[in-house]
């Protein structure tokens, strides 16, 4: 990627609207001190977490069920376990599985809630990690982590939804089930503090659109990057995994459009986005200097706010969305 231009918005201080702090960008910074407090959590949530050998299945919502692909693909590639990720309101009925385990922040999701009380009412173990113990959620799951250090104010979901990953992905390091290639946490969080800080390059915040690739569990980043953007500043963005960029996104690939991939692009892929005429972001691929995946992304939840900022919307305040999606009785599947 070229040197970045110093890019005046996006920063801790820096918000959706001119002149107004943006308390999503300051939750963002905070990720780096999250995640080490998720580590350093570890040994008093470790019950409510999967053991080894479990076939466990994953659920959550938005954010939520993009962690939850990134940790199925971390923990089934290290040998953990199978596992299986689902969004809540499609899990599979008739499904069997040793433990499902539910991420929900507000702990007051409704199709999380009616997925626990089925799996109560079948004799399923399940396990939770939220932000709020005095939920519902709490109540439904035999087994609960909270990470209320990592609670947010905002609507859009950043540092909360980070450390949930970076909490499962500390277990499974300290059970040696960590995929080849994948960095310990402690790296994770050395390149966090690079990625809050470092400039982003200006000619990102001017995109008219912006694919996110990845391969493995960084698939459930570049979905989770896409959809950062889309919440806090309404762009246009897609996600796929990376090998299926070329069959048919890359046909809207231009100048002033962003490929952003996570982890390493395919051979070859590179060269296909540049004389496509596209920016190429690949600033976690493995080289001396690249940022741990995870860390990228927060360099994207910084471009989401970058790009709220200049396009006059306030990431505090996302149009249509709310904290928790809690749906009436006739709104349920």
């Amino acid at each position: 990627m070229a040197p970045a231009t110093p890019d005046p918005v996006g920063t801790p201080t820096s918000g959706g609207t001119a002149g107004t702090p943006s308390l999503t960008a300051a939750e963002i910074a905070s990720q780096p001190d999250c995640w080490r407090r998720a580590a350093d959590s570890l040994p008093r949530h470790s019950p409510a977490l999967p053991r080894r050998g479990e076939r466990i299945a994953v659920v959550g919502c938005g954010t939520s069920w993009f962690m939850a692909q990134a940790y199925a693909a971390l923990r089934e590639g290290g040998g953990h376990g199978a596992t299986d990720a689902f969004a809540a309101s499609e899990f599979p009925p008739g499904r069997d599985y040793d433990r499902i385990l539910a991420i929900c922040r507000s702990g007051t999701t409704t199709e999380v809630l009616d997925l626990l009380g089925r799996a109560r009412t079948a004799g399923v173990p399940t396990s939770t990690v939220t932000a709020d113990p005095a939920t519902p959620v709490a109540a439904l799951a035999d087994a609960v982590a909270v990470l209320d250090f990592a609670d947010e104010r905002s609507v859009v979901q950043t540092r909360f939804a980070t450390s949930v990953l970076a909490l499962l992905r500390a277990h499974l390091e300290a059970e040696g089930a960590l995929p080849a290639g994948v960095h310990p946490l402690s790296r994770a969080v050395r390149d966090a503090e690079r990625a809050v800080a470092v400039p982003l390059p200006a000619e990102l915040r001017e995109a008219g659109q912006f694919t996110f690739l990845g391969r493995g569990w960084t698939y459930g980043l570049a979905l989770e990057a896409g959809l950062k953007l889309r919440e806090a500043a309404g762009a246009w963005t897609e996600a796929y995994p990376a090998m299926e960029y070329r069959h048919g996104p890359i046909s809207i690939a231009e100048p002033g459009r962003v490929a952003w991939v996570f982890g390493a692009p395919p051979a070859g892929l590179a060269e296909d986005i540049s004389r496509a005429g596209a920016l190429l972001v690949a600033g976690s691929g493995g080289t001396d200097g690249d940022l741990d995946p995870l860390a990228d992304l927060v360099r994207a939840q910084r471009l989401a706010v970058a790009v709220a900022g200049s396009r006059g919307c306030d990431p505090d305040r996302p149009r249509h969305l709310t904290r928790s999606v809690v749906l009436g009785d006739q709104h349920r599947p």
